[in-house]
This record gives structure tokens, C-alpha cells and sequence, in this order.
């Protein structure tokens, strides 16, 4: 803390953030702040997405009530919640799951309940017009602690197609009236989803 603090104060950053904090580190960070006047974090990067929801539980209450804002990573779950992987089908050609350098960090998302539980997302976001890509990036936007510029800028891809579409929903926080109705009708099918694949997390 007190290196960060130094950097802060000599000009060579502006802020400083954590990646994966848990709650115990985020507490202890506050009160070194508060006790011996170093520089507070403002920003915290978790991972989270509808297939990892547990930053809900303490992370994401405890930085809203101390001005920290999550930067998310890996919000489509390095693709997986772009809904082009298929249960019980290969993975397309030229994607992350078939890449030797990048299919051993997806590979871990490619079981089979998962990715019907991705599936289950499809019916709900072809009702009002929109990609499976675009519903998992609202919902995340749903949460006011998440920062939406920061986390939109994160899910820029080499892909233009894909990039088109995300940000056309990253550019402007849905209304939280969209995001509800859209919510509970995913808490509902996710529930569905839930029984058949016997997971009882994420989706």
C-alpha cells in the first residue's frame, strides 16, 4: 500500500485497483487507508457474469458502500456466453475453445450442463430482438457498482462482427425496467435449467 500510495502522489498513476480481492484484503486495505492515510483503491476486478455470481454475495455490497467500482473481466466467460458453442457439438473452427494457446483457460467453461444452460438464454433474448452476446453483457449492466465504460472497453474483439454486436449494448446502461423483466424470466428458465443439469450455481 504504501508503494502504491508513492506512485500515486509522484504523478505515475492516477488510481489504483485489485483484481480478486476477497472481502478479508478489501476490509484490511480500508482500514490501512483510514489509519495510516495511503491512497484507497477505487476500482476492483472481479469475475463476474451470469456463469459466476458470487462477488453478489459480499465483494460487490461491500465496495458500493465504499466507493470502489467493479471493472469486470471476462464477462462472456471467454465466449462461452455468446452462445456459439453447442451441447454435445465440436466447437466451430478458428474460435477460443480450438486454440492451443487459449482452449485450455476455456475448456474449463465446456462441460456439457453448462453450455445447455447457455442455451437456455436464447429464447429470452430473441424476445425483444437481441443476441445471447448482448443479454449477458445488460445483465451485468444491471448492477450499478459495475463500471460500464471500463467493463465495455474489455470486451472489444479482434472479430468486428462480434464487436458490433456487444457494443451495441455496452454503449448505454439498460433501463431498469428492461433488465427486470428480462431478469426474472432468466431467474425462471435458469431455475429450469438448473434441475436438468443439476448445477447449482452460475446460470
Amino acid at each position: 500500500m504504501e508503494a502504491l500510495t508513492e506512485i500515486v502522489r509522484m504523478g505515475k498513476v492516477r488510481h489504483i485497483g485489485f483484481s480478486e480481492f476477497p472481502p478479508t484484503l478489501i476490509r484490511e486495505s480500508l482500514d490501512l487507508s483510514r489509519e495510516r492515510g495511503f491512497e484507497k483503491f477505487v476500482s476492483s476486478q472481479p469475475e463476474y457474469l451470469l456463469l459466476q455470481r458470487d462477488p453478489e454475495t459480499e465483494v460487490i455490497p461491500l465496495c458500493r458502500a465504499n466507493a470502489i467500482s467493479q471493472i469486470v473481466w471476462s464477462p462472456l466467460a471467454e465466449g462461452v456466453l455468446t452462445g456459439k458453442y453447442w451441447p454435445g457439438s465440436p466447437p466451430p473452427a478458428d474460435t477460443r475453445a480450438t486454440s492451443e494457446r487459449m482452449g485450455a483457460t476455456v475448456g474449463r467453461r465446456m462441460d456439457e450442463a453448462t453450455l445447455e444452460r447457455v442455451q437456455l438464454l436464447r429464447p429470452i433474448a430473441d424476445r425483444p430482438a437481441v443476441r445471447i452476446t448482448q443479454l449477458a453483457l445488460a445483465w451485468i449492466l444491471r448492477e450499478q457498482n459495475v463500471a460500464r465504460r471500463s467493463s465495455a472497453r474489455r470486451v472489444r474483439s479482434r472479430c468486428p462482427k462480434t464487436l458490433k454486436q456487444r457494443t451495441s449494448t455496452s454503449t448505454k446502461r439498460p433501463s431498469r425496467k428492461w433488465t427486470l423483466s428480462r431478469m426474472n424470466i432468466t431467474d425462471d428458465r435458469m431455475a429450469q435449467g438448473r434441475r436438468r443439469a443439476g448445477s447449482r450455481g452460475g446460470l
